[in-house]
């Protein structure tokens, strides 16, 4: 069996090829201004022969519609959408009403439980938005927490602040590698960056005490690498979790 899967983002479309339960390499685009035939000729290819595509999608649904319009043109089959449910592939979401979870968290808690199947995992996933979740070792979700990734905070600030946003402009990078810039810039860069990783710490902090051990902390996501080395817990960087989620669900049917 040969699956396409596919893993569409606020601003990034990932994908890969599934065969006979072996994943291939990952792929990734900015996918701003695509449409179906985009869709067609640089995700979807015929030619190999599909005999599924699986998607995850947590952008606005005209970006799925261009990509089922996109498999339609090259003759592939519907693309089937996953979507969030109280349980699945070994995993319970622990939110009041499980359909509000992004479905991309859902899978990336399913691939981080494959991978540590009797471990509670603590997983933070890092883009646009940057979200973290605490997966009990019996795979129950213990809840979550949803912030700004630090691009967000920095264009936030530079938006919203006349001030900030003048000084930030020009002149020296005054960059370094501890928290305290020598410029605006580096002040407003590096204080979003520090921000992120305390909220890290924080939550591995909060999650030894709610489950009575540390979690394994998996990072992903394309802002995962700028974060990292200023977590103080051991990590795990999985670039492709969300994709690794849905091959596990594909696998289960």
């Amino acid at each position: 069996m040969r699956a396409l899967l596919v893993d569409i983002g606020n601003s990034r479309i990932k994908w890969a090829w599934l065969t006979d339960g072996r994943l291939g390499k990952a792929q990734a685009a900015d996918y701003s201004g695509w449409r179906a035939r985009d869709f067609a000729t640089r995700v979807i290819d015929s030619r190999l022969g599909i005999d599924r595509i699986l998607m995850a999608s947590v952008a606005a649904d005209d970006v799925s519609d261009a990509l089922a319009a996109g498999a339609r043109l090259a003759g592939a089959p519907v693309p089937d959408s996953v979507t969030a449910r109280r349980s699945a592939c070994g995993v319970t979401i622990g939110y009041i009403e499980p359909w509000r979870l992004g479905v991309d968290r859902l899978l990336a808690m399913i691939a981080a439980r494959r991978r540590f199947p009797r471990r509670p995992v603590c997983v933070v996933a890092i883009g646009t938005a940057m979200t973290i979740d605490l997966l009990r070792a019996d795979g129950r979700h213990a809840g979550g927490a949803i912030i700004p990734a630090p691009p967000l905070m920095v264009s936030s600030l530079l938006d919203g602040t006349s001030g900030i946003r003048r000084r930030a402009q020009g002149g020296a990078s005054g960059r370094g590698r501890a928290l305290f810039g020598r410029s605006t810039r580096a002040a407003v860069e590096q204080g979003s960056r520090f921000a992120a990783a305390a909220a890290v710490d924080r939550a591995i902090s909060e999650a030894r005490e709610l489950v009575g051990r540390v979690p394994q902390l998996v990072l992903t996501g394309g802002g995962a690498a700028g974060v990292r080395p200023l977590i103080r817990s051991k990590s795990l960087v999985v670039p492709h979790l969300v994709l690794e989620g849905l091959a596990a669900w594909c696998a289960d049917g």
